[in-house]
């Protein structure tokens, strides 16, 4: 049975001045842990940028409605085959599948963030916890020789 290899966790409140913080966090967790595991610079670029787009999407949408002292938080899980990303609001629920893609003709200043989620992630979830949060589940393979 796999076990997690390393964990970390972050809060912030909501509001995107948090934005370099939270991208700041995951580069130091990707430096100390990803990279000697081999994890390529491209595939932690593009799982940062899942990863702030995940962190936007709560504070823009999730928590628009909501006080900005309204907690994200935010968990690494490093495991031996794959890396797992929470981030955990207090918004209302819905179903992020239902989010059309914006058409390539069709110029648009909003609705790229789960595009970019879909297209990063192996797998990838929201969901209501027994909290009453709402959890965004982003998980990337780790494959040797990926580039």
């Amino acid at each position: 049975m796999l076990t997690i290899v390393q964990q970390d966790h972050l809060t912030v409140k909501s509001d995107l001045k948090f934005f370099n913080q939270v991208q700041q966090w995951f580069e130091k967790f990707s430096l100390q842990y990803l990279i000697q595991r081999g994890w390529s610079k491209s595939q932690l670029y593009r799982l940062n940028l899942a990863l702030v787009e995940g962190f936007t999407n709560a504070v823009r949408h999730a928590h628009l409605s909501l006080p900005p002292e309204t907690t994200i938080e935010i968990e690494l899980s490093l495991w031996m085959d794959r890396l797992e990303m929470r981030i955990w609001d207090y918004g209302k629920p819905f179903d992020p599948n239902e989010v059309p893609e914006p058409k390539p003709d069709n110029l648009q200043d909003h609705g790229y963030g789960w595009v970019i989620i879909r297209r990063v992630a192996d797998h990838f979830v929201y969901e209501r916890d027994s909290d009453s949060r709402n959890c965004l589940l982003i998980v990337k393979y780790f494959l040797e020789g990926q580039h």
